[in-house]
């Protein structure tokens, strides 16, 4: 059935874009076919390399596999607003328009310009993106204190090991008091990723570098990779929290597995355990991969929630959708009772939707600083 859902804007641009075409009918046939096999990329990684999440073929084709299918898709969307206006033109005038062909050569271009954008915006390395967040009665030693917050990764075949060394470098040089990774390290198993996560061991600040697991983690072997994460030199906070300390001032990082854990036999997430002992007086600064229970944990006490996995909505427009999936939460900054949440958009994505317009990929550096 999710294929077969996959398949039905590539029925649209069938029958709506390539067949009224004035082209001769191989010129059609090879089109369809072309389009038809980008709008089953996710299909060929699931027979091809088993898991629809991690395809284990050659970047390039992953690539051109991703342009197809965001193309396929934009046309659709073109091709139902063309129909929309030739409908209410139809009511007005009595009689459905001609549609020139040079129409559909311009929602064409449109479209296979918009996916090839898209796709480069997704696969980039990420600009920096500074947000400064106003914390209540934070101790004054940490008043302008840097955290760095990489999130949704997915290294891949698509994000390997070049790319990550070059996301390593560029957040080493931000020179950042904390790195946290906020989940979704990977797509694919150890034994096939391990060359790929490696340079994450470089990763370097002075307060450590912290992180917790993301729904992809429990698809590819959980207990294997929290322990490799462990031994790259990340501190992984299941259900706990590390104190940073300037002086006598302290700072909470506290972090909670993914709500994937839910019906497999590893932690769930308790946040109550995640806070037990930390300093009273200490604002909390939360690692939560998935935004939707932020309601709940505003009730905690945390100050700040940081979260990803939602991957900004990558188009704008489908992230209303993905908010309705998350709790209403789906790219950048907001108020939930006391506390503040900050949905990333991610460092990359997942290899079967590599596109991005309107929601860009970011290195979110946070200050914080002092609110009496």
């Amino acid at each position: 059935m999710f294929h077969f859902i996959l398949g039905l804007p590539w029925l649209v641009v069938l029958l709506r874009f390539i067949l009224p075409l004035p082209w001769i009918w191989p010129a059609k046939a090879l089109l369809a076919g072309v389009l038809l096999v980008g709008s089953q990329q996710v299909l060929l990684n699931r027979i091809s390399s088993g898991s629809v999440f991690a395809p284990e073929y050659p970047r390039p084709l992953i690539i051109v596999l991703n342009f197809l299918f965001g193309a396929t898709l934009l046309l659709a969307v073109f091709q139902i607003a063309l129909d929309a206006v030739s409908l209410v033109l139809a009511l007005v005038e009595g009689q459905f328009p001609a549609i020139p062909p040079e129409t559909r050569y311009i929602i064409g271009l449109a479209a296979f310009g918009l996916a090839a954008f898209g796709v480069a915006q997704a696969v980039r390395i990420p600009p920096v993106k500074n947000v400064e967040i106003s914390i209540r009665d934070l101790p004054e030693s940490f008043d302008g204190y840097r955290l760095l917050q990489l999130t949704d990764l997915h290294l891949s075949r698509l994000f390997p090991a070049p790319w990550a060394e070059a996301v390593v470098k560029k957040a080493n040089d931000l020179k950042t008091d904390l790195i946290v990774v906020t989940g979704d390290f990977i797509d694919g198993h150890l034994e096939k990723r391990r060359a790929d996560v490696a340079p994450l061991a470089k990763l370097e600040a002075p307060d450590g570098i912290f992180a917790i697991p993301g729904n992809h983690e429990y698809y590819f072997g959980y207990d294997d990779w929290i322990e490799h994460h462990t031994g790259l030199g990340i501190r992984m906070l299941m259900n706990e929290h590390a104190v940073i300390e300037r002086g006598a001032d302290r700072i909470v990082i506290a972090g909670v597995p993914d709500l994937a854990a839910f019906g497999r036999p590893m932690p769930n997430p308790d946040l109550a355990a995640a806070l037990k002992d930390a300093p009273a007086e200490a604002p909390i600064v939360l690692l939560d991969h998935q935004p939707r229970m932020a309601a709940e944990t505003a009730k905690a006490g945390v100050a700040l929630q940081l979260s990803g996995h939602t991957h900004g909505g990558m188009v704008f427009g489908l992230d209303r959708l993905v908010a309705r999936a998350n709790g209403g939460f789906v790219s950048g900054h907001y108020h939930v009772g006391g506390m503040q949440l900050y949905v990333n958009n991610g460092t990359a994505l997942w290899p079967g939707f590599a596109l991005r317009l309107g929601r860009p990929s970011e290195l979110t550096v946070f200050t914080l600083r002092r609110r009496a």
